[in-house]
């Protein structure tokens, strides 16, 4: 894989440097975008520049992206952007506003800052890392992600969403309890696959890191999931036939 480039939003979170990593194990040309006031930016470029990556700091502001892009030209825009709640939270104790980190700044807004950037440039294709039951009369976590993907479809830009379920790994703000509760989850979803439920099962059970940026990069490259979504199943599955080198 020697087109691109391919440029990772969120590169810093458990799914953005899995991608980072996947695309960068098939000599694919990567830049991951660390925010440029980041107080770990420096170790973050290292880390990146290990993997062979040059690390993008365009500063977040729509005609700061929409230059970039234009100069650019990526061939796919991977958005593995997310907030939680605990950051709004520390943003407060730190004496900065809450809004910076809320969903509707990070999730909806900064995505769409890309959608619109890469919309310009003529992006091939835009994978979107959505979430298990996005719908706009969830809760704020789902109905921000249903936003963004109404958003997407609309653009006009080529793009993919991906809807995964619980995504375990290893995280830098650890989750302790995260993987027994997929472990839990997952045993019961098991149960139900082994009754016939086998769509259900992969639908819900958890998915690893590594095996959701493999599916990811297969939809940024693959034809056939353009304008479409990805549940569950279908990313398991495309994981496994990565793993396996079938793809």
């Amino acid at each position: 894989m020697t087109e691109g480039p391919f440029f990772v939003a969120g590169a810093t979170g458990l799914t953005g440097r899995a991608v980072v990593q996947t695309l960068r194990a098939r000599d694919a040309q990567v830049l991951p975008h660390v925010r440029p006031e980041s107080p770990q930016r420096a170790a973050w470029e290292a880390r990146f520049a290990a993997l062979g990556a040059s690390t993008d700091t365009t500063p977040w502001d729509a005609e700061a992206f929409a230059s970039r892009f234009a100069s650019l030209r990526p061939r796919v825009v991977f958005a593995c952007l997310g907030t939680t709640r605990a950051r709004a939270r520390q943003a407060a104790r730190e004496g900065r506003s809450p809004a910076t980190e809320s969903y509707a700044a990070v999730d909806v807004g900064m995505t769409r800052m890309l959608i619109e950037a890469a919309r310009g440039a003529g992006v091939q294709r835009f994978v979107y890392l959505s979430s298990i039951g996005a719908d706009p009369r969830g809760n704020a976590y789902l109905a921000a992600r249903a936003e963004v993907e109404e958003t997407l479809r609309r653009s006009g830009v080529p793009f993919s969403i991906a809807r995964p379920s619980l995504i375990l790994g290893d995280r830098d703000v650890k989750r302790p309890f995260e993987r027994t509760i997929g472990r839990l989850a997952d045993g019961t979803l098991g149960v139900l696959g082994s009754l016939g439920a086998r769509t259900l099962r992969d639908r819900y059970r958890s998915i690893e890191s590594e095996d959701l940026a493999r599916a990811l990069v297969q939809l940024a490259v693959d034809p056939a999931w353009e304008n479409r979504t990805a549940e569950g199943e279908h990313l398991q599955a495309l994981a496994a036939a990565s793993r396996d080198g079938r793809r």
